[in-house]
This record gives structure tokens, C-alpha cells and sequence, in this order.
């Protein structure tokens, strides 16, 4: 798969969106341990935050981070839990049978194929929050077009790593760098191919 400008009639990119400690955790030992995630927040990530919201067609996520971002959003009040609540969500599972998140989808077939031909058909950009199995099956098959990280300025020293082992080096191009006045840092890379 090319990663070029596509028209509105090739369809909508896949963009993988996270915020990552510098030795490369989403998460602390423990899961949904990402108190961190405070380093980086303010006023230009919640402004990038809605920015990209507005700019999804769908949300795409594994079962364990949708149930948990299923979890503590449904309970939250504001322009981005209003964002979240409101729009498609995607869910890929091959185990979870029903869900209860207004607006979600369960893709339970091949995840690969599927998502492909949600992207083709998607006038918009869909973005993978989380979901670092998810993320990793679909980089293997070369679906996300973007990759979007925050870097924060912590060192956890243990945790869950955002990118899994892989047998193939990926080579990134650099978009944008963007530091921000909390210190974070968002990084957007695109794969070459």
C-alpha cells in the first residue's frame, strides 16, 4: 500500500494516535496506569484532541482498550466526551459478543480485510487509540497511513511498550514535530514504503 494524498474517492486514512513516555510505554506496569498522560495535558493537546475528532469518520479500538475508554467515557460531560460518545466506534474482536457504547460497530471477521474495506469506503480519517495488539497486527499489514505520538517528558523505567517486537524494520518519514508549552512533544510520522 502506497501512503500518498488521497482523494476524497480513494477513501479515508488509518492514523494511529497515542501518547508515549520516552522510553516507549503506553501504559505503566499495571493496566490503564497512565497517570503520565497529565505531563502533556493542556490547552494545545485538548485543542488537538477536538481538532482531530472532528476531522474522524470512526474510532477504531482493540477489546481491552474500548472496554476500558467505553468505561470512562459513557460517564463524562464536555465538548470531547460529547465528541467520543457521538461517533462511530469500531471495536476488533473476535470474542466480545455485545456492546453497549453508543454508535459502536463489533468487526469480528478478518480485521485485516475488514478495515481495509472500511477505509476505502470512509469519507474521513479513522483513527486507533490505544490498541497496541490491534495496532501492531494492522502496521504488520501495512493499513496505518499515519502515526501520531505525544511524546511525554517521563521515564517510567517499566511498562507496556507502544510498539511490539517485529521481524521488519519500519522507516518513518517526519511530518510535523510540535512542541508543546507542557513540555510534550507531538510527533507525526508517516511509513515509507
Amino acid at each position: 500500500m502506497k501512503n500518498e494524498q488521497r482523494t476524497p474517492s480513494a477513501g479515508g486514512r488509518l492514523i494511529f494516535w497515542n501518547v508515549m513516555t520516552l522510553d516507549g510505554f503506553f501504559e505503566a506496569k499495571n493496566k490503564w496506569e497512565i497517570d503520565f498522560h497529565n505531563s502533556v495535558w493542556g490547552e494545545e493537546l485538548e485543542r488537538f484532541s477536538t481538532e482531530q475528532l472532528q476531522s474522524c469518520s470512526a474510532l477504531v479500538f482493540g477489546r481491552v482498550t474500548y472496554e476500558g475508554m467505553a468505561a470512562y467515557w459513557k460517564k463524562e460531560t464536555g465538548e470531547i466526551a460529547d465528541f467520543m460518545n457521538s461517533l462511530p466506534k469500531i471495536v476488533c474482536s473476535r470474542t466480545l459478543k455485545q456492546v453497549d457504547w453508543a454508535n459502536t460497530t463489533i468487526v469480528s471477521g478478518d480485521i485485516e480485510q475488514e478495515i481495509a474495506s472500511i477505509k476505502r469506503r470512509s469519507e474521513k480519517d479513522l483513527f486507533v487509540f490505544g490498541s497496541a495488539d490491534l495496532s501492531a497486527t494492522l502496521m504488520q499489514h501495512g493499513l496505518i497511513d499515519e502515526y501520531r505520538i505525544c511524546l511525554a517528558p517521563v521515564v517510567l523505567g517499566a511498562g507496556t511498550p507502544l510498539f511490539k517486537p517485529r521481524q521488519e524494520q519500519l522507516t518513518m518519514k517526519l511530518l510535523e514535530a510540535r512542541p508543546l508549552k507542557t513540555g510534550g512533544i507531538i510527533l507525526r510520522y508517516q511509513p515509507v514504503m
